[in-house]
Formats: C-alpha cells, sequence, structure tokens
C-alpha cells in the first residue's frame, strides 16, 4: 500500500474525536462565560473544561453507541471507544475537582439537564443528530453549565437559574434561526413563520424568568433585540455559511456581555 492509499491514523481519530458542528463551540462557551462572569470562582474555571469536554465526548459517544444499534464493530467503533474513555476521564477528574472546592449544589442544574442530554443521545445514535430536537434540546441542557458555575461560584439559586433561563432562551431563538437560514441557503424548503414563533417563545422565557428569579430587565430586553435581529434577518438576503456563523458568535457575546455585566450590578 502505497501513502497515497494508506489510511491517516490522524484523520480517523478528529473524525471521532472533534464535533464537526463548529457553530457548537460557541454555544457551550457562552452558557459558561456568563456563569464566571457573574459568580467568579476558580471551581467555576475547571467548571468550564468540564462543559467543553462534555460537548467533546458526545461525538465519540455518537459512534460508539450507534455502530453497536447497527451491530457493527468497527476499527472506528473502537477508536470511539477509547476516545470516550478518555474523555470521561478528563470529565470526571475536573468534576471531582470542582467539587472539592465548591457547594455541593452545583450539581443540582448537572442533574436536572441530564435528561435532556440523553434524549439528545438517542437521536445521535440513531444517525438523527440534525434533526432541530437534539440540537435544541442539547443546547439547552449545556446551559446549565453557567448555573452549575454559578452555585458553584457561592451564586443563589435564583441567580443560577436566571444565569439558565438567558442561556436557554438564547438557544430557543438561535438553533432554529440558523437552521433556516442555512435552509436558504441552500435553497431548500424552509418554514419563516416557525423562526418567528421561537423567537417569540425565546422572549416569553427571558421575560417569567425576569418574573421569576429577579433577571434584570437587561436580560429580557437583550434577547428581545436577538429575537428582532432573527425576525429582520431571516427576511433580508442569506449571506453564506461562514458569515451566519461569525454573526452568531457577536451576537453571542453580546447576549452574554449584556445579560452578565447587569447580573454583576449591585
Amino acid at each position: 500500500m502505497d501513502d497515497a492509499t494508506r489510511p491517516d491514523p490522524g484523520a480517523a481519530l478528529r473524525r471521532v474525536a472533534v464535533p464537526g458542528e463548529h457553530g457548537g463551540w460557541s454555544l457551550t462557551l457562552e452558557p459558561a462565560i456568563l456563569g464566571i462572569l457573574v459568580a467568579p470562582s476558580s471551581a467555576g474555571l475547571v467548571l468550564i473544561g468540564a462543559g467543553l469536554t462534555a460537548f467533546l465526548i458526545r461525538t465519540p459517544l455518537k459512534f460508539s453507541i450507534g455502530d453497536r444499534l447497527r451491530r457493527r464493530n468497527l476499527p472506528r467503533t473502537r477508536l470511539a471507544d477509547r476516545v470516550v474513555a478518555a474523555y470521561g476521564v478528563i470529565m470526571l477528574s475536573l468534576l471531582v475537582a470542582a467539587h472539592t472546592t465548591a457547594s455541593s449544589g452545583f450539581w443540582i442544574p448537572i442533574l436536572v439537564a441530564l435528561p435532556l442530554f440523553a434524549i439528545e443521545l438517542a437521536y445521535d445514535a440513531r444517525g438523527r443528530s440534525r434533526r432541530l430536537v437534539p440540537e435544541l434540546l442539547g443546547t439547552i441542557g449545556i446551559g446549565s453549565m453557567g448555573a452549575a458555575i454559578v452555585l458553584a461560584g457561592s451564586g443563589g439559586y435564583d441567580t443560577a437559574f436566571a444565569v439558565w433561563s438567558v442561556a436557554a432562551a438564547r438557544a430557543i431563538a438561535t438553533v432554529p434561526f440558523v437552521r433556516v437560514q442555512l435552509r436558504r441557503a441552500k435553497q431548500q424548503d424552509h418554514d419563516i413563520r416557525a423562526n418567528d414563533a421561537a423567537q417569540v417563545a425565546a422572549v416569553a422565557l427571558a421575560v417569567a424568568a425576569m418574573s421569576v428569579t429577579g433577571l434584570p430587565a437587561a436580560g429580557p430586553a437583550v434577547i428581545a433585540v436577538l429575537a428582532l435581529v432573527h425576525v429582520v434577518a431571516a427576511r433580508l438576503r442569506v449571506p453564506p455559511v461562514p458569515v451566519i456563523g461569525a454573526q452568531q458568535v457577536v451576537l453571542g457575546l453580546t447576549v452574554v456581555l449584556v445579560a452578565g455585566l447587569a447580573m454583576q450590578a449591585p
């Protein structure tokens, strides 16, 4: 076998170990940044690492469980098993490290989010990870990391779940919008009304959080601006896919900074 036809171990490892969803990095980091901005702590920084590892482990788990459901035992399957084990050790080590310096209450939002991750993984294993349900539930679930970071930093439960509410509202507004924009870019059928409904739901969640958790008005306000941008943008000429991604990074950081600084205010 010559060099041109020999399998590339590095490429195989990247496919199994590195998520292909580039936007997922931003949506994973945003609630973590929001949490550490509101309640900074060393335990919170450790939890950011645990959250990123949880995001990474989803990809090899998808291959490992999916192959077994199809009764396959491929080299890819065995490689995925090893990557899952490596990520799992790292994630558990980080969680244990956080536990030694933080209140045990930080586990509560993580445990609450576990059913969301389980549903997402069930879709992943069956090759349906691109559906709306797993994308939305997984993104809402990862928002629990922001709440956990707040609790680890000695923040209150109201503040923690206000942070999660902002992250969830951001997810509800963003995931359907990006799906519509990507379908528009590919000239596929799309439903702008579904996007509009998602924007209304996101604002409603943020307003409800303001009433229940004491989230400052800046939180619902910045979510309302995000929703308005999405409603208008879905009716304008669709930009190239990389531009859509860059726009979302800017919008996400704006939501994090506005809501986070408002929750820091005395």
